[in-house]
């Protein structure tokens, strides 16, 4: 019976948790200045790095970053400094000029460097 009744615990464990993780995230879509796949693969890790983030992708078509977050550990104000601060602007926060000084030419909104 106690066996019975570990079994039946978890499968509603496992029946609730993922309902439970999915209504604790959020999706936004980031405008960015990103250029190429090197500026892609630089605002993913970064944002993937960031606490609270469970997924991130940028198309560089629209330069729009798709971002799917937990609103208790981060926020989109958050998200969209992270992008700032690795060089590309963010929706309307402007990139960090210091940041950008690093990006390969090519990464920067204009081709050349600040």
């Amino acid at each position: 019976m106690k066996y019975l009744s570990i079994l039946i615990t978890a499968l509603i464990f496992a029946v609730v948790t993922p309902q439970k993780a999915a209504a604790q995230s959020e999706e936004i879509y980031i405008q960015t200045t990103a250029q190429c796949q090197e500026c892609k693969d630089i605002i993913e890790k970064a944002l993937i790095n960031e606490k609270g983030v469970r997924f991130a992708e940028l198309d560089i078509k629209t330069k729009k970053a798709k971002v799917i977050y937990n609103p208790k550990k981060t926020t989109p104000e958050q998200l969209r400094v992270v992008i700032s601060k690795v060089g590309y602007d963010a929706d309307e926060i402007p990139a960090d000029p210091e940041a950008v000084k690093r990006l390969s030419p090519c990464c920067t909104k204009d081709g050349h460097k600040m």
